[in-house]
């Protein structure tokens, strides 16, 4: 099979994992679990070159220099800077004009941790077969637990590999998602996705026909700066944004589904950067991960991170606790989700 091409997704604002991630070094250039941040264990997934085409990145402007440090020894690599957040459809159109149409993408995000390289590679190769015959396919998560942040995906009729999409499904409340995972079928949306070039673009005409003229116009004139590509800021500026999911994926007729266990995070906040950690062997017996100078007393999955002054928590559960760049956070590991919504975090 030809290569696979990956399209490595750079875009944030840094709130969710605040103070540790900020605007200017948000969650894909921070080294949350082990030697290599997240966006360089995205590059070591698909660097190897007898399956996997140079990566293809896209991202903000204000990312990158952060950018050609992490990437330095990755040859062949190109990036294509976008002039405006727009999201995730526009930001592929912008690589599927960077490729002949016949090319397979990858599209990958860039601050997602999977702890299985080889059930990645397994998956994203099931998901290119299936991409070889014209389908737009989404890689899924099979579901560990009834989460209700992340949408799911209901699978259909078997294909070979993978399945038909039945339905795409929003982010449900516990009793749906407990139901989800009772009935069977579903699997978690990680925002992977496989197809042509020309596949993609076709159904963006098809379904947002006046963004997929804007982005065609913008990277036609588009200027060159080495590896990089710097689409017409003006022309991309009058794109009405949208995801992937809700402009192509939930209309096309041609969806496909393949789904695995490669342990999967979206490390979308505190509490899901502290289960990834327990994952990978980080906690202590009583669930406790410290990072820098920390001291615990009687305390239990707890997760306290300081980059100098100590911390010492004495008695609590289920408790994160995070000191960086003269900021302090203490969130219970139920709000975790509303860390992005503080004045400390909205206001970098």
């Amino acid at each position: 099979m030809a290569l696979i091409h990956p399209i490595i997704l750079c875009g944030g604002s840094g709130t969710r994992l605040w103070p540790r991630s900020r605007k200017a070094a948000p969650k894909p250039f921070l080294k949350l679990l082990g030697e290599r941040s997240l966006f360089e264990q995205g590059l070591d997934r698909v660097a190897d070159a007898a399956r996997f085409a140079p990566p293809l990145i896209v991202a903000g402007a204000q990312h990158v220099a952060l950018i050609q440090e992490q990437l330095a020894g990755v040859d062949g690599a190109r990036l294509i800077v976008e002039p405006a957040a727009k999201n995730t459809a526009p930001a592929i159109a912008l690589a599927a004009h960077a490729l002949p149409e016949d090319a397979i993408m990858l599209v990958c995000p860039s601050d997602h941790h999977i702890a299985d390289m080889g059930a990645f590679q397994e998956a994203a190769a099931d998901a290119a077969q299936l991409a070889s015959q014209d389908r737009l396919v989404s890689i899924g998560i099979a579901p560990t637990a009834p989460e209700t942040g992340y949408g799911y995906i209901k699978t259909g009729e078997p294909l070979s590999p993978g399945n038909e999409v039945e339905r795409f499904v929003e982010k449900p409340d516990l009793a749906r998602a407990e139901a989800f995972l009772a009935e069977g079928g579903y699997v978690w949306n990680a925002g992977i996705f496989a197809f042509h070039a020309g596949a993609f673009l076709a159904e963006l005409a098809q379904h947002r026909p006046e963004m997929a003229a804007h982005v065609e116009h913008a990277f036609a004139k588009a200027h060159q700066d080495g590896s990089n590509i710097h689409p017409n800021a003006e022309v991309f500026a009058a794109i009405e944004g949208d995801s992937i999911d809700y402009a192509v994926m939930e209309n096309t007729a041609r969806a496909a589904v393949v789904s695995g266990a490669m342990g999967w995070s979206d490390i979308g906040n505190w509490h899901a950067l502290m289960e990834a950690r327990e994952a990978a062997g980080h906690a202590d017996e009583a669930g406790n991960i410290a990072l820098g100078n920390v001291d615990f007393a009687d305390c239990a999955h707890v997760m306290a991170e300081s980059d100098g002054p100590r911390i010492s928590v004495v008695g609590l559960e289920n408790v994160v606790v995070i000191v960086d760049d003269g900021e302090v956070l203490v969130t219970s590991l139920e709000g975790a989700q509303k860390v992005g919504k503080l004045p400390g975090a909205t206001n970098q």
